[in-house]
């Protein structure tokens, strides 16, 4: 039977991992740390955190759900053209197929779960 995983203050304060630039970044150095949390399931789950840099995304595969904890970025939905400004207290969902860009200004900091 699967246990309870509890992060106390990690999601927040914790150190993370370092994980190189952001794959397909076309501005800036966007850097990125990650905490990988095991979710039990075939979910990707954990702590997100990336530096100023922009990339783009085109026709995502998965479906990315992420509430904002720190910092602020652009996202841009290529279907629409609009640009949203997202900052801590933020959900976002990326629904498969999405595609857009992601422009961090502020380090930036995301529980996610993409499935």
């Amino acid at each position: 039977m699967p246990a309870l995983i509890h992060l106390h203050n990690t999601a927040v304060t914790g150190d993370l991992t370092p994980a190189g630039q952001r794959p397909g970044a076309d501005s800036g150095d966007p850097q990125l740390a990650t905490l990988t949390v095991e979710s039990g399931t075939a979910a990707q789950v954990g702590i997100w955190e990336c530096r100023p840099g922009g990339w783009p995304v085109v026709n995502r595969p998965n479906t990315e759900t992420c509430y904002i904890i720190s910092g602020r970025a652009t996202l841009t939905d290529d279907q629409t053209g609009t640009s949203v400004e997202i900052s801590p207290g933020d959900y976002v969902t990326l629904p498969p197929g999405w595609s857009g860009r992601w422009d961090v200004t502020e380090t930036l900091r995301k529980a996610y779960t993409i499935f």
